[in-house]
């Protein structure tokens, strides 16, 4: 074997043994083999030294050495059903000399509760052995005879041999087998809710966006006007809240903490009881200011979260005057939120905290990767110095967030007692920025030079690039998965449902390496069944829906697999149809554990779809590659509305009078849309969500994609007014269709 076709042997295994695609059929069903030059990047940037044959080899022997060259699993996921787990420890002893002298250990639970165990000489007998690099190890396993309830229990090890002492901890995660369904859902019932872009909202009372107590409000009407089951919200991730890269949603500098746009700052405690704040809020000039917010047509997420920032700042010194120095009361309601969130809270917020700083001295960057590099490190000296010098400014953004957790909780709280069945149903964005807080906090187990993206396909044919970091498969396991086991349950608080956006990250995720395109990227796989497990075990105790967003070329075993753990697959009607015969799905055709719905904030609402605004906006903006491709798009969509028509027709839902020919329906009518929605409402799926856009004539989709600055992206208000909303009659019609049909 030649010297390059050796590199090239080797490269590939290295590559399949830390989860590299080294090829892939694409959406034409074309094979696809990765390039040499992408596995070496995606190696280097997962930390491997592969800067020679003799560096790979060293690489590829460690890994298959594994477990034994460990003493002990870093992490151990088991189901609920399938106990007790074999946990065993690969120990070093020279060949003829099998005394284990001594073995220890503690299993501690949650609560801290801990019980001790010992092993000593004859007791402890090897089970197996393997030679390794000239170095004997045998393996024992250690006696577990007890089932346990679901939960994280920690384990740690000391082995005593006549080679010397060992120690290790491994944690161990107890999951169920599949995620919560509400009894109700389990037994028949099937329910409907309403989608919102809560950042849209316009109301009398917020501050030119909507807030907590909109979205309170909209719980309410839902629930007790709707008699509907769930409210729908986009993510609340935190992110900068400054154009043009600051403030899509999906985009988060953390999806561990949320953003303080949408607090009401007037239900804050420190301000409500503030006589100096109420005076400033109720001044000519604040008025003028907020009534300019509220009437412009864009969200201004800058100057809104100025004026939010400003008020919260008085807030906390309300608060941490009166409450946190004399440890009132609230002020221990404070503490124990601060010691609940732990070290997941004191990095993001230190974060935040350098973020101001370092933007003062430096306003041209805006990414932790540029700062001096002594900043770069959470464990650092620069950085434990700086946390001591301003920890008041630190003690604010946890403020911040405890006013957030706090006002969510009433907003969960409310769809609780009035019964509904889930009650808020919060999105999980895919991944977070590159310079953002989740990358500096936990370094170790995010990449660097690469970025999520998605291969060519028919929707794009250059592929897409999201600009994400992944995380690194391996690493996440070494450190027990602590990143995703806190991005789960962060998310999953204070909501009844939580919808996963590209479900598909959890089996394999698409690295484009930097400087490369999306054609030359690959896939990457994940250990999927541990990260369900987790999925499971966090649902099941917060009593939360999985909503597995899975749209695309996701592959029937990933949809399998996500229907075993219990994951409501996500259906879309412009999607769902059988492309062979040129028909819509029919209602019975779609799964039953799912959640249906019409669009997404990507796509076009129902009635921008109906008169193409879409296409046009594309057109307009230059989107398409030629005159080709834009009149394919208008063809389709005739074709597309002419299949609607005749899907409708076909269920005796077609409002009368109405043709099945699409150039005689010019426009969407409220009528036509509630067809379309009682089409879905005759579905088996357990969950369907009206988008309020279509619910009430939106055009203007929430989000173009490929556009950045060109069209006001995350930025649309709703036309109307929330109190305007609750009492049109579109909404009660949209009501009672679902309760004729049998959904509450």
């Amino acid at each position: 074997m030649g010297f390059f076709d050796r590199l090239d042997y080797i490269i590939n295994e290295l590559a399949s043994l830390s989860g590299i695609i080294t090829e892939y059929y694409d959406n034409w069903g074309e094979l696809r083999i990765t390039p040499l030059e992408t596995k070496k990047a995606i190696l280097k940037s997962m930390g491997f030294k592969i800067e020679t044959i003799e560096n790979i080899q060293k690489e590829v022997n460690e890994i298959r050495a594994r477990p034994w060259n460990r003493f002990v699993e870093p992490v151990k996921i088991v189901s609920v059903n399938n106990q007790p787990p074999t946990i065993s420890l690969y120990i070093p002893l020279p060949e003829g000399d099998e005394r284990v002298i001594s073995v220890e250990w503690e299993i501690k639970d949650e609560t801290g509760q801990s019980r001790e165990y010992i092993l000593k000489g004859d007791a402890i007998n090897p089970v197996d052995f393997k030679i390794i690099d000239e170095k004997r190890y045998v393996r024992i396993e250690i006696p577990n005879e007890t089932d346990r309830d679901i939960g994280y229990y920690t384990f740690r090890f000391t082995c005593k041999t006549p080679e010397g002492k060992q120690s290790g901890v491994m944690q161990l995660i107890v999951t169920p087998d599949g995620c919560y369904i509400p009894l109700e859902l389990q037994q028949g019932k099937r329910t409907w809710g309403l989608s919102v872009n809560l950042y849209a909202i316009r109301s009398s009372q917020n501050w030119g966006i909507g807030d907590f107590s909109d979205l309170e409000n909209i719980v309410q009407w839902v629930a007790k006007n709707l008699k509907g089951s769930f409210v729908g919200i986009n993510p609340l991730h935190t992110i900068p809240n400054q154009k043009p890269y600051g403030i899509c949603p999906y985009a988060p500098v953390s999806r561990h903490y949320r953003n303080f746009i949408y607090i009401d700052i007037e239900k804050i405690p420190e301000i409500a009881d503030s006589s100096e704040a109420l005076s400033l809020l109720r001044s000519s000039s604040f008025m003028e200011e907020l009534r300019n917010l509220r009437e412009v047509h864009l969200i201004d997420y800058g100057r809104v979260a100025s004026l939010k920032r400003k008020m919260l700042e008085s807030a906390f010194s309300i608060f941490y005057e009166k409450h946190y120095k004399l440890r009132s009361q609230r002020g221990l309601e404070f503490e124990r939120y601060r010691r609940k969130e732990g070290t997941a809270l004191e990095s993001f917020t230190i974060f935040m905290a350098l973020w101001e700083y370092l933007r003062k001295k430096m306003p041209e960057v805006h990414s932790w990767q540029d700062w001096p590099e002594e900043y770069h490190n959470f464990s650092g000296t620069a950085v434990q110095r700086f946390k001591e010098e301003n920890s008041e400014r630190v003690l604010f953004h946890q403020y911040i967030q405890w006013i957030i957790d706090e006002q969510l909780h009433v907003v969960a709280e409310t769809a609780k007692n009035l019964g509904m069945s889930v009650g808020l149903y919060h999105d999980l964005a895919i991944g977070s920025i590159k310079g953002g807080s989740d990358t500096w906090s936990y370094p170790n187990v995010f990449t660097s030079g690469m970025s999520v993206g998605a291969p060519p396909d028919a929707f794009n044919l250059n592929g897409q690039n999201w600009g994400f970091p992944p995380l690194i498969p391996g690493k996440l396991r070494e450190s027990g998965y602590e990143f995703f086991i806190q991005t789960i349950r962060e998310n999953i608080k204070h909501g009844g449902a939580l919808r996963i956006d590209h479900a598909l990250g959890l089996f394999r995720v698409f690295w484009i390496p930097e400087g490369m395109s999306p054609q030359d990227g690959t896939y990457v796989r994940y250990p999927s069944e541990d990260l369900l497990r987790i999925i499971a075990l966090e649902s099941v105790r917060n009593r939360t829906i999985i909503v597995a967003e899975d749209l695309g070329t996701i592959g029937e075993e990933v949809r399998e697999t996500l229907s075993r753990f219990n994951m409501f697959s996500y259906r879309l009607f412009y999607f769902e149809r059988d492309y062979s015969k040129g028909e819509l799905i029919i209602p019975d055709g779609y799964p039953e554990i799912a959640l249906t719905s019409v669009t997404t904030h990507d796509l076009p609402t129902l009635y921008g779809y109906w008169i193409g605004r879409d296409i046009e906006i594309k057109k307009q903006l230059g989107l398409y590659p030629d005159d080709g491709a834009w009149q394919k798009d208008l063809n389709e969509r005739k074709r597309d509305k002419a299949i609607i028509l005749s899907a409708l027709h076909s269920q005796g839902i077609l409002p009368e009078n109405l043709p099945l020919d699409p150039e005689m329906v010019s426009e969407m009518t409220p009528e036509l849309c509630l067809a379309v929605y009682t089409y879905l409402a005759r579905t088996p799926c357990k969950m369907v969500t009206v988008s309020l856009d279509d619910l009430f004539g939106v055009l203007n989709q929430q989000n173009m994609p490929g556009t950045i600055d060109t069209y006001p992206n995350w930025s649309l208000k709703i036309p109307l007014e929330l109190q305007a909303l609750i009492s049109d009659w579109r909404a009660k019609a949209m009501a009672d269709m679902f309760y004729r049909e049998r959904r509450d």
